[in-house]
């Protein structure tokens, strides 16, 4: 007997003014840490930024105007495999919209997609082609923002990458689809391309998820000798924030689920690190844009939960098996201040049918914030033969 699908129901966020009140008392509250004497930045985030970000945060900030800008995108709610999923599903303007998921990885959310969905929804706003419009399907990940309730089973990897092909399949009845990810987001697609190439058209990817092992290349090119180098630095200087999350994700859960000023200095760190902003963060984004999505972990306590995919990759498998590859049409946009950078010669190992490569002129790991006309661009691009 086939299971009862849940029906999408329509969802508007409001966030009550008592969580409200009580971030801004413990705002009001903050107790920082003195600065590690040495040059700002260097063994973590810096006390004065974050004193001020906290200042503005309290001051300034305007959560219902960001709240706003979500509602402003149709929103939905569905039961799904034991969890109450939350997604934006919005409706493309032009003659045959494509269906296109987009992922988000961490510490990103939906907010990421706020300025990159309309340039895909509607290309002739922009300058485009009405022909390449999508109908943008984008949900919170399970365990993230509001696709989070205490208590609610953990998904890893291959467990999103189910939820989302059952959304996109049995709950909205889409046969074929595009899909567009980044950090976990860019996992998640190319496991979906991996376990479902039936239902994918094709797949693009901002960071490209291979194996991160030094000894995966032997006889190195010059490139790939540089995609080396850069791997032993990240591996050595960037990811103990992995390591607490992928080893004692409850233990940490705690603190940033607590204190807001530390949270805020747990996410603002890996903005600054991780984007094309030559260390100046708010050339980039603003304070609100920032705040914006460190409340939406707030406000949701989705925090903790967040952290599962990295336990599970810790403690599982690669979610594309050892030999295995994904051989449905995949582009590539390299962005210069990406945390890892593989060459073409080491992805097509895993990623067999690469049609577009691109090699882009600035932006980094945030790319659909940084750069949502490039980024646009280019998923609009590889879109229009796989249609």
């Amino acid at each position: 007997m086939t299971a009862m699908i849940s029906q999408p129901q329509p969802f508007r966020l409001h966030v009550a003014d008592a969580a409200l009140t009580d971030l801004q008392e413990r705002l009001s509250r903050t107790r920082l840490p003195d600065q590690t004497p040495g040059e700002y930045w260097a063994y973590g985030t810096d006390v004065g930024y974050i004193s001020t970000l906290v200042d503005y945060w309290h001051d300034r900030f305007d959560w219902r105007t960001q709240e706003a800008r979500l509602n402003a995108f149709p929103q939905y709610k569905v039961r799904l495999q034991g969890i109450d999923l939350h997604f934006l599903h919005v409706p493309g303007k032009g003659p045959d919209p494509h269906p296109l998921l987009l992922s988000h990885g961490w510490p990103g959310s939906v907010f990421e997609f706020l300025e990159l969905i309309p340039r895909l929804t509607d290309p002739e706003q922009f300058g485009g082609d009405p022909a390449d419009a999508f109908t943008v399907i984008a949900p919170s990940l399970p365990g993230y923002g509001l696709s989070f309730t205490p208590g609610q089973p953990r998904f890893g990897v291959e467990a999103i990458a189910d939820c989302f092909a059952a959304l996109m399949n049995e709950v909205l009845g889409y046969q074929r689809f595009g899909a567009q990810g980044g950090d976990w987001g860019s996992f998640i697609t190319a496991r979906l391309g991996y376990a479902y190439p039936d239902r994918l058209s094709g797949i693009h990817l901002n960071m490209m998820p291979i194996r991160r092992d030094p000894a995966m290349v032997s006889n190195p090119t010059r490139e790939e000798s540089r995609f080396l180098e850069e791997l032993q630095l990240w591996l050595k200087e960037e990811t103990g924030y992995q390591w607490i999350q992928g080893t004692r994700p409850q233990t940490l859960a705690f603190a940033l689920t607590d204190s807001p000023a530390g949270l805020a200095a747990w996410i603002v760190e890996k903005f600054r690190a991780w984007s094309d902003c030559g260390g100046d963060l708010e050339s980039v984004f603003s304070r609100d844009h920032l705040l914006a999505n460190i409340s939406f972990y707030w406000l949701t306590g989705a925090i903790g939960s967040s952290f599962w995919p990295y336990y599970a990759r810790m403690h599982g498998p690669w979610p594309i098996p050892a030999g295995e590859t994904v051989t449905v049409p995949t582009g590539y946009c390299e962005f210069p201040r990406e945390i890892v950078r593989p060459p073409r010669s080491v992805a097509k190992r895993t990623f067999t049918n690469l049609r577009r490569w691109s090699v882009m002129e600035g932006g980094g790991h945030f790319a659909a914030m940084e750069q949502p006309d490039a980024l646009a661009h280019e998923i609009r691009i590889l879109f229009r033969t796989l249609r």
